[in-house]
């Protein structure tokens, strides 16, 4: 685009003909990227030096991934390791992308990756892998919120097969558990979405049984009963948070990893002892968090979790999800047995982020 036709929109712009989220409609992707920055730099009299320098490809992140588009943040990458790793899937050594601004962070990690290796590796395993929604159905009364719940737990099968038949990756594996509160009904769907983290997946089924519910609760011969969706998400599932739900039942991924760590290695690579990191667990990650009324069991489980997600393009806000978890630290005789367990981790490897470039090379 020459600059006088720059400089004609960027006046359109400022007098309201036009609206920044309309320029991809007039213009080239690229073109709408810079006249946006440009026209935020003159309304703002800040000049963006660096966010126009990035290599990600603009026209399939209008798609997807952003609206209003003036550039991209670039924050530093690093990796950790190779990390041993004996997994029923992932067996073999494995280095960790780490998206981070936080100094000493990658070295912490390395400095982990190290002592476990020396000591043969660690042991992984996925004990579960669901993605949840829970709808807020609103009844007359508490005696029509259990003739509703108790509706939705005799008619899965049929609840199943519509919310399914809007995707071809999706399985809806369970309504559980379905929570009454005075006359209203939060049932959680649980499904399989299989390489998908699939939160879009789960919302468009979900709201599609919602339908079906509201529709068939209506017929004299389930007691002509008005339900309403007060919300496709009622917060049972819980999305974004940190919850004793979510602890409990698990949602995304559910992970446990363990190893044995040997005394000399301990000493050798991490400047203590067994039994030091058995009490500093003991009375900071457990008895500290339970004093604290905290889900997170942990030194910082959010800290890696955050650098990965931003490495490999999952969504941010599921990081305080996946920082609830409990580590174990117990000294034995010759070493320290130490595991982590995260009960929470939403992550996928199609969809989402993971499209933008930089993001899938990291995966």
């Amino acid at each position: 685009m020459n600059k006088k036709n720059i400089e004609e929109i960027l006046e359109k712009l400022k007098k309201g003909e036009i609206k920044p989220y309309q320029l991809e409609d007039i213009v080239d992707p690229r073109d709408a990227v810079e006249v946006r920055r440009r026209y935020i730099e003159e309304i703002t009299g800040v000049k963006f030096e660096h966010l126009g320098k990035y290599s990600i490809d603009e026209r399939e992140a209008i798609k997807k991934n952003i609206e209003n588009m003036i550039g991209a943040i670039q924050i530093p990458l690093g990796f950790a390791g190779p990390l041993k790793i004996r997994g029923e899937h992932a067996k073999g050594e494995f280095y960790i992308p780490l998206s981070t601004t936080e100094g000493a962070l990658v070295a912490s990690v390395n400095r982990g990756c190290k002592v476990i290796n020396s000591c043969g590796g660690c042991t992984v395993r996925v004990i579960d892998d669901k993605m949840t929604r829970a709808p807020v159905f609103k009844t007359s009364s508490v005696v029509e919120a259990i003739k509703l719940k108790n509706w939705i737990l005799e008619n899965f099968h049929r609840i199943k097969e519509v919310a399914e038949s809007t995707t071809r990756h999706g399985k809806l594996i369970s309504i559980h558990p379905i929570v009454v509160v005075g006359r209203y009904v939060y049932p959680r769907f649980v499904y399989n979405t299989g390489d998908a983290m699939g939160m879009n997946m789960v919302t468009i089924a979900t709201e599609k049984a919602c339908k079906f519910i509201e529709e068939e609760m209506a017929k004299e011969e389930n007691g002509g009963i008005k339900v309403h969706t007060v919300a496709l998400s009622g917060n049972l599932c819980v999305d974004k948070k940190a919850s004793g739900m979510n602890m409990i039942e698990g949602r995304g991924k559910s992970i446990v990893a363990e190893v044995f760590l040997k005394e000399e290695e301990i000493r050798r690579y991490l400047k203590t002892t067994s039994k030091a990191i058995e009490q500093v667990n003991l009375y900071k990650n457990l008895i500290g968090s339970a004093a604290s009324n905290s889900m997170g069991f942990n030194a910082h489980y959010a800290n890696i979790i955050g650098a990965i997600f931003l490495a490999t393009g999952q969504d941010e806000a599921h990081i305080v999800e996946g920082s609830i978890g409990i580590t174990v630290a117990e000294a034995e005789e010759d070493g320290l047995y130490f595991s982590v367990t995260l009960p929470d981790v939403p992550l996928g490897t199609v969809g989402g982020g993971t499209r933008v470039e930089t993001q899938r090379e990291c995966l």
